[in-house]
């Protein structure tokens, strides 16, 4: 069974870090595109980061680049999504999302192209 465990939320002050982990079980995370989606309350779905399959290959969102940083770690299957400088209009539910294909510049925020959701954290920033 494809499971994705997301843990790592909390309530932290604005200025604060947080780290985002995305464990996997049932499959194997090297080869596959992990993402980090986010919603906040009354809003859309929004794409925050990917690491692509694709050597070398990350993406952020405009609003987050330059705070958040995503990585993996295969040995653990687990995909991290390091938070820093962290902002009241950061706050929402975090998912991270499998695809199993090769996530590019022009796609990777697409949230259809992913196969497998996890349950979500909750991240809140105060002010």
């Amino acid at each position: 069974e494809v499971r994705l465990v997301e843990s790592g939320g909390g309530l932290v002050q604005a200025g604060g870090s947080l780290r985002l982990s995305c464990a996997a079980s049932g499959f194997t995370l090297d080869g596959y595109s992990i993402a980090w989606f986010r919603q906040a309350p009354g809003k859309e779905r929004e794409a925050v980061s990917c690491i692509s399959s694709l050597p070398g290959s990350t993406y952020y969102a405009d609003s987050v680049k330059g705070r958040f940083t995503i990585s993996r770690d295969n040995a653990k299957n687990t995909v991290y999504l390091q938070m820093n400088s962290l902002k009241t209009e950061d706050t929402a539910v975090y998912y991270c999302a499998v695809d199993r294909g090769s996530a590019t510049s022009s796609g990777w925020f697409v949230f259809w192209e992913y196969e497998y959701w996890g349950q979500g954290t909750h991240v809140a920033v105060s002010s």
